[in-house]
């Protein structure tokens, strides 16, 4: 489409169905279930995948020890023995309508719980034992499940269902047009057919759920979380946002060394190595302190020029991976030209890709010549991204359920 992507990761379900009907998002690509409820209120793209809705439980106790037609009897297999019980379901999703038609055709009531959770927390509230049954999707369900071996996710409670993208009803027949060619010919390709064994179809999915760096689960991203914790303080910066410009840059390989010569975790440069009492050999604790020492200095540039904290982190980032020089002469063209120096997006960012243009590096104010901007661009781009998405994924205190509403905190809940 040629157009720039902005992500925004929300776990809310209902939240994100009011930021696409508000126009505060154009997509939402998540697997929605479709149904005709549903297609009243949204659009749907082509299907990206099929499931079904099945019913999360525990395993006895002594599951291990008996046999398979034993546990089987104690398992919920008919769907009529859900009355009487009490089944919780991500509040806005498809699970508590289809928990309705159920109920209808078994002529026998049951309670229906809606909660502000995610598949994978509920999941993880009934391992705890907090709560009995929940219902999700089953290619969801199967992955989280593999890492609590007392859960069950076989008994399905739906028939097989399409899943697809959504957008808004209204004044989108071009996006719907251009999403759908995009996944028919991507679902031909042998990168989705390997995208989609990865994760669903084989065993490298359970090895990154048991991972001790699986965040949803420990609330580790890394090997280093001690140590970025420890020097984020340093530079009173969000540990979060350091592991993401660590990530970027290394992706965590503490003997990464790039064609440039830029060595360790942060791909410190060898003549600031040299500033900062590092080289190729120093430790990953060493590297690190060296990068946040350096980060340090660049908030000595910029925190004078740039009052808005925000602004004033794309700026520090774009200055770690272009140097200093090259984004305040990027701050002068913007002046120069009529536009704001102190805000990244659409004024110094756009100054910072022109200076590859003879044009402009030749400008009289312009002190640092030529620098091709886009890769800078780009980096401050992905850092901040992934920097989102893990301040929505690292649980609190190693705590996996610490990012949702406590129980007595939570959202009013729908109890049918």
């Amino acid at each position: 489409l040629g157009i720039d992507l902005e992500i925004i990761t929300e776990n809310h379900l209902e939240k994100a169905f009011d930021m696409l009907h508000t126009g505060k998002a154009d997509l939402l690509a998540m697997g929605l279930t479709v149904n005709a409820s549903r297609k009243e209120e949204i659009k749907f793209t082509e299907p990206i995948d099929k499931t079904r809705q099945v019913l999360v439980q525990r395993k006895p106790n002594n599951w291990e020890t008996i046999s398979s037609s034993v546990l089987e009897r104690k398992l919920l297999r008919n769907q009529i023995d859900l009355a009487g019980k009490s089944v919780y379901v991500q509040k806005s999703s498809s699970h508590a309508e289809r928990l309705h038609s159920l109920a209808e055709e078994i002529g026998e009531p049951f309670t229906i719980i809606e909660v502000p959770f995610e598949s994978e927390a509920l999941i993880q509230l009934v391992a705890r034992g907090e709560i009995d049954y929940a219902v999700c999707d089953e290619n969801t369900a199967s992955v989280t499940a593999t890492y609590f071996p007392d859960i069950d996710v076989e008994t399905p409670v739906s028939f097989p269902q399409n899943l697809a993208w959504g957008i808004r009803k209204t004044h989108s027949d071009q996006l719907q047009k251009e999403l759908n060619h995009w996944i028919v010919n991507f679902k031909k390709t042998q990168t989705y057919a390997l995208i989609y064994a990865k994760y669903f179809k084989n065993s490298h999915s359970n090895s990154i759920v048991k991972s001790d760096y699986y965040a949803l689960n420990t609330g580790k991203i890394s090997p280093w979380d001690d140590l970025i914790k420890v020097f984020s303080d340093s530079i009173k910066w969000d540990w979060l946002l350091l592991a993401s410009l660590i990530c970027q840059e290394s992706r965590f390989i503490p003997d990464a060394e790039s064609r440039a010569g830029a060595f360790g975790l942060m791909q410190i440069m060898p003549e600031t190595g040299k500033n900062f009492g590092i080289d190729i050999t120093s430790s990953p604790r060493n590297n690190i302190k060296a990068g946040a020492k350096y980060i340090n200095w660049l908030h000595s540039i910029f925190d004078p020029k740039i009052p808005d904290e925000n602004e004033r982190t794309r700026f520090i980032l774009a200055a770690y991976n272009a140097g200093p020089g090259h984004v305040l002469d990027a701050m002068k063209l913007a002046e120069k030209n009529g536009k704001d120096p102190v805000i990244w997006d659409d004024n110094v960012a756009v100054w910072l890709l022109k200076k590859s243009d003879p044009v402009y590096y030749t400008d009289s104010v312009v002190r640092n010549g030529y620098f091709r901007g886009k890769e800078s661009i780009a980096f401050v781009n992905e850092v901040l991204e992934r920097y989102e998405h893990y301040k929505n994924i690292i649980p609190v205190n190693n705590d996996p359920l610490s990012y949702y509403p406590k129980w007595e905190e939570r959202d009013p809940v729908n109890i049918y």
